[in-house]
């Protein structure tokens, strides 16, 4: 029998388990993400880990680095590098508010989570300030 299309078990969803514990969430951007087809794949199959990625700046766009999405199994040829650099899809003003904000110092860039939404993957980021050992 198919799943129906409201069923919690056909979602796959990657947190960020440090990211709330060692950060102040700001401000949240949902982003899309462009991936190869096989990255596709080992994200809808719970293969991914985002706990050290961050995000930057660069020439105007928005890169997700450091992110772990593991070799697809029947990739062959076709798979992708594990920790390559993903590029992260906003609106351009959107992307401006990060580069200023992350330009005056004192904040990250933070993946908190990836999900499925329809059919599309999409990562919800956060502009977060670091928290001290006392907080």
């Amino acid at each position: 029998m198919a799943a129906k299309p409201n069923d919690p078990k056909r979602f796959t969803e990657v947190r960020n388990s440090k990211a709330l514990r060692d950060y102040f969430v700001d401000e949240r951007f949902e982003a899309g993400i462009a991936l190869k087809g096989t990255e596709v794949k080992s994200v809808r199959a719970g293969r991914a880990q985002i706990n050290d990625a961050f995000g930057r700046v660069e020439k105007g766009e928005l890169w997700l680095v450091n992110a772990h999405i593991e070799l697809y199994d029947f990739g062959n040829r076709y798979n992708h590098d594990a920790r390559r650099t993903r590029k992260l899809l906003l609106h351009k003003h959107q992307i401006r508010k990060i580069a200023q904000a992350l330009e005056a110092g004192g904040r990250a860039l933070v993946p908190l989570r990836m999900y499925f939404k329809d059919a599309l993957l999409k990562v919800e980021v956060a502009l977060c300030t670091g928290k001290k050992l006392f907080d």
